[in-house]
């Protein structure tokens, strides 16, 4: 049987994690990405566990904070509490206190935030791709979807710098973006706007850089085009990732704070 020696052009070890771009990619951009659009296999998935990871901290960090405030604050009661029966008053503090367990301080937003990250990845890459594609552009899904992972993150960067405010804060953001120029208390289109609204801050200026970076690499769009492509993305993913968060809002009535967008 005929071996193929390292000399004789052995294929590369198709290795599953990739760490060497993360550190150029924040330092010089252009250069990770000539490397990541060659890949002729996924390298998405560092980046992805990377922004996972990130997205924990701030749901962590608010969760301790709640644990260690202990008890309930008026702003946790209805108006009318006092006009409850004292059966009706029991039952909305045994309700009150469930949301006080593990599953709904850290896994079920826990699940929500590492959902944000990777339903925002799909939605980035697969507009991305198809708005390109449209224009002119000739790059692979597989291509785009690389250095979209890649792309975002800058945003692991604002989920320490939350977790860390949160902590030293000893309270949870309320308005986080430009979340603060509507009520809280919004409902209907409003609601929506605040959602849409908290997506803007300065660490999307860095993903969207970077996001026209990637796609000017990978050739065949002008400039004019590759910005088309990015802004019209980012317009899309901003208002099909508040369409949930708006809903889930509206049903709870709390402030949520997201740790990932794209």
């Amino acid at each position: 049987m005929e071996t193929r020696s390292p000399a004789a052009g052995a294929p590369a070890s198709r290795r599953r994690f990739h760490l060497r771009p993360v550190p150029t990619l924040l330092v010089r951009p252009r250069r990770a990405f000539a490397e990541i659009i060659h890949l002729d296999r996924p390298s998405w998935l560092t980046p992805l566990l990377i922004l996972s990871l990130a997205a924990l901290l701030p749901v962590l960090a608010v969760g301790r904070v709640r644990q260690q405030a202990g008890g309930f604050g008026a702003e946790s009661l209805p108006p009318d509490f006092q006009y409850y029966s004292p059966d009706q008053q029991a039952q909305f503090m045994t309700a009150l206190e469930s949301t006080r367990s593990p599953t709904f301080l850290y896994i079920l937003p826990g699940v929500g935030a590492v959902a944000v990250v990777w339903i925002g990845w799909l939605i980035t890459g697969g507009v991305l791709h198809l708005v390109s594609t449209v224009l002119g552009g000739r790059s692979t899904s597989l291509a785009v979807l690389n250095f979209a992972a890649w792309s975002g993150l800058p945003f692991a960067l604002r989920a320490v710098v939350r977790a860390g405010f949160i902590l030293l804060a000893g309270r949870a953001i309320a308005g986080p973006g430009l979340a603060g120029f509507v009520a809280s208390d919004a409902a209907g289109l409003s609601l929506f706007a605040r959602q849409v609204l908290a997506t803007f801050d300065l660490y999307l200026v860095w993903p969207v850089v970077l996001l026209g970076l990637g796609l000017a690499a990978l050739g065949g769009l002008t400039l004019g085009k590759v910005i088309a492509s990015v802004v019209v993305t980012e317009v899309v993913a901003m208002l099909v990732q508040a369409i949930p968060a708006a809903i889930l809002a509206s049903l709870a009535g709390l402030n949520i704070v997201r740790p990932f967008l794209f």
